[in-house]
């Protein structure tokens, strides 16, 4: 009897096994949630010193510094914006469909949520799949107030809610180097994507010795 419960016990614990989902590979994720590259001492200048974490699209609870090693264009939005988000994102796609192939593969993209109520992990992940944001090269993050106001200064970006929850912000998109520093801001909307290429091109090119 011992034996056939065991053998019970061993048949249903490969069954689970087999319906359990694979862990995921890391170009199934987003780049916050990859194996963070060893850590280094932040520069002054780096938003990467900063010790607020977040939480992506994919549920993990991050700190900017993961993001270190790789240059990184950033815009904060909200994912129930009306007017100025979806053109800011239109933006990113194409300065995205803008770089070469060799210098894309070098650089991610990030978007960061002013709305710490709706847009959870679960909605940003929505917006993603609305938007047919790449997972292999694009990051979704959400954050408490503080820490969002504390990155929006930061980045030089002004903010309000109104009563209807739409929040009117600074357009801008920033490009970080690959130590979280900022290499060049573009303000306001449907600016093309030439200016930003240029200086992410020149920010992949390799050093000269």
């Amino acid at each position: 009897m011992k034996f056939l419960l065991s053998l019970l016990a061993i048949q249903t614990a490969a069954a689970l096994a087999a319906d359990a989902p694979a862990p995921k590979k890391d170009a199934e994720l987003p780049p916050c949630c990859r194996p963070a590259l060893p850590a280094g001492k932040p520069t002054d200048h780096s938003l990467y010193q900063l010790d607020s974490m977040w939480t992506s699209d994919a549920g993990r609870k991050v700190n900017l510094s993961v993001l270190r090693g790789r240059p990184q264009v950033v815009a904060m939005f909200f994912s129930n914006c009306e007017y100025a988000c979806p053109i800011l994102v239109n933006d990113m796609r194409k300065l995205e469909a803008a770089l070469p192939k060799d210098v894309l593969a070098k650089v991610d993209f990030a978007l960061v949520s002013f709305d710490t109520k709706r847009d959870t992990p679960e909605a940003l992940a929505a917006f993603r799949k609305k938007e047919k944001l790449p997972v292999a090269s694009w990051t979704l993050l959400r954050g408490e107030n503080d820490d969002v106001r504390e990155l929006a200064a930061l980045l030089g970006i002004n903010y309000v809610q109104d009563a209807r929850g739409q929040f009117a912000h600074t357009n801008m998109i920033t490009l970080l180097n690959a130590e979280g520093e900022i290499a060049f801001q573009q303000a306001g909307l449907g600016q093309g994507p030439a200016a930003l290429a240029a200086e992410i091109v020149k920010l992949t090119a390799p050093k000269k010795p």
